[in-house]
C-alpha cells in the first residue's frame, strides 16, 4: 500500500480519536461513566475478539489485563473529567501523555529520559498553566483528573513498552479492552444506577467501541509496521488538534487569546516531542549502517 494511502488510513484513526471527545462528553451527561465504558469496551472486545481470540493464550490475557488496568484507570479519569472541563481541553491536557511518558518512566524504572525532552516537557506545562485558566481560580476539577489521566495513560505506555513486545499484538490489545470492560463492569453497579444504556448513547457507543477502539487498533498495529515513524509521530500530533476543531464545531468551544496561546504550545510540544525522537532514531540508525 503506497504510503499517502497509510498516512490517510492512520488519519481516520485520529479523526476518531479526536471527535470522541466531543461525543463522549454528551453521552455521559446522561449516561453514567463507569456504566458507558464498560459497555464501550465489551462492544470493542467483541469486535476484536472475532479476530483475536485464538491470539490470545492464557498468560497474554493475564498478562494484557494487569497492563490495562492504567488503561481503565486512565478512561476513567479522562471520561470524569469530561463532565466538568470542555472536550478541547479534555484534548490538548490528554495529549500530554507524549511528553509525560519519559518522566513516568523514569519514575518506575529509572530509564534515562533524553534531554530532548526537556524543551517539549516546559513548552508543554507553559502552555497547560494558559489553556486551563487566566487565574488559579479557573482551574477546572475536569482539568485536574484530565492531568491525572494523562498520568495513567503514560504510565500505560511505559508498560506496554516493557512487556507488549513478548505477546501478539492483536492478542495483547484484545486482553486489555476485556480487562477494561471488566473493571468497569465490576465497579459500575457499585457506583451506579445499573440501567441499560439510552438510545441516545447508542450513537456513542459504536463509535467508541467500533470505531476508536476496535477499528482505530487494528490501523494503528497495520500502519505502524510500514509507515515511517516521523510521518506516524506527525500524525499521531494531529489528534489534540482535531480534538480542538471538533470542539469547536460540534460542542461550541471557544479559547481566550491567552488560552489560545497555550493550546498552541502544547500541540507544539507534543509535535517536537513526538517528531524528535523519532528523526533522531533515524539518524542514529543511519550512521551506525554507514560502512
Amino acid at each position: 500500500m503506497p504510503d499517502l494511502a497509510l498516512a490517510g488510513l492512520l488519519t481516520i484513526a485520529t479523526i476518531l480519536w479526536g471527535v470522541t471527545f466531543t461525543v463522549v462528553r454528551d453521552a455521559v451527561a446522561v449516561y453514567g461513566v463507569l456504566s458507558f465504558l464498560a459497555v464501550r469496551f465489551l462492544i470493542a472486545s467483541i469486535a476484536l475478539g472475532v479476530i483475536g481470540a485464538r491470539r490470545m493464550s492464557l498468560r497474554t490475557l493475564l498478562v494484557g489485563g494487569a497492563v490495562g488496568s492504567a488503561l481503565a484507570l486512565g478512561f476513567v479519569l479522562q471520561t470524569i473529567g469530561l463532565r466538568y472541563t470542555s472536550p478541547t481541553n479534555s484534548g490538548l491536557i490528554t495529549g500530554l501523555v507524549v511528553v509525560l511518558t519519559p518522566a513516568i518512566a523514569f519514575v518506575m524504572y529509572r530509564t534515562r529520559t533524553p534531554k530532548l525532552y526537556i524543551a517539549p516537557v516546559l513548552g508543554a506545562f507553559v502552555g497547560l498553566a494558559l489553556l486551563t485558566g487566566e487565574s488559579p481560580e479557573e482551574f477546572r476539577l475536569g482539568d485536574v483528573l484530565t492531568m491525572a489521566c494523562a498520568v495513567a495513560f503514560a504510565a500505560h505506555v511505559v508498560l506496554l513498552g516493557r512487556y507488549a513486545a513478548a505477546h501478539d499484538a492483536i492478542g495483547f490489545a484484545l486482553a486489555q479492552m476485556v480487562s477494561t470492560a471488566a473493571l468497569c463492569g465490576i465497579a459500575a453497579p457499585i457506583f451506579e444506577p445499573m440501567e441499560l444504556p439510552p438510545r441516545e448513547v447508542w450513537f456513542a457507543l459504536g463509535l467508541t467501541g467500533l470505531g476508536a477502539s476496535a477499528l482505530a487498533f487494528l490501523i494503528m498495529t497495520y500502519v505502524q509496521q510500514r509507515l515511517s515513524a516521523v510521518r506516524t509521530a506527525v500524525i499521531l500530533t494531529m489528534e489534540p488538534l482535531f480534538a480542538v476543531v471538533f470542539g469547536y464545531v460540534l460542542a461550541g468551544d471557544r479559547l481566550t487569546s491567552i488560552q489560545a496561546v497555550g493550546a498552541a504550545l502544547i500541540l507544539s510540544a507534543l509535535l517536537v516531542g513526538e517528531v524528535g525522537p523519532a528523526i533522531l532514531n533515524g539518524l542514529r540508525a543511519e550512521s551506525g549502517s554507514s560502512p
